[in-house]
């Protein structure tokens, strides 16, 4: 008995009996059980996915607790990310347009009197590990434009108890 070669896709009948009588079938790939599979998958990486809220710098920001105050001012937010890099309102800043930003985004030229001040608040939001000298400018330039209501900004250790009085 010899063995023959026989091609995999040939133009055959759907069965067909071989010399040793066990039918065949040619081939087929059958697609429909792949693609639920993949959509499965993908349906299953959609729902588990968590959307986040992303900033222009990345910023863990220090633990405290205690009671939010609600904001009655116009706020302007400056983030200062670890490596010393500035945001004002979440767009990035350069150090020396720091102050220039800060100003005209407060709308007051600096050689005006500051008598009749606006209510501006400036909260710092800076990294854990920003250095004490990035902050100190951030406090500098804001008090060189006049802004005093300055606050920083910190996040809850403990997000699922909530104090309410």
């Amino acid at each position: 008995m010899i063995l023959q070669h026989q091609p995999l896709l040939k133009s055959v009948e759907k069965t067909e009996l071989d010399s040793y009588s066990v039918a065949r079938q040619a081939p087929e790939i059958n697609l429909i059980p792949f693609i639920d599979v993949l959509l499965v998958i993908l349906i299953f990486l959609m729902i588990s996915t968590t959307f986040t809220q992303y900033q222009e710098l990345s910023i863990t920001l220090p633990s405290v607790s205690g009671e939010t105050a609600t904001p009655t001012v116009k706020e302007i937010r400056i983030a200062v990310s670890k490596d010393g890099k500035y945001a004002i309102n979440s767009v990035v800043v350069e150090n020396k347009d720091l102050a220039e930003r800060l100003q005209a985004i407060k709308g007051i030229p600096k050689e005006a009197d500051t008598s009749s001040e606006i209510a501006i608040r400036v909260v710092i939001s800076a990294d854990a590990k920003a250095s004490h000298q990035s902050v100190m400018q951030v406090l500098e330039v804001a008090s060189l434009v006049g802004i005093n209501n300055i606050v920083f900004a910190t996040q809850d250790p403990n997000p699922s108890s909530s104090k309410k009085r």
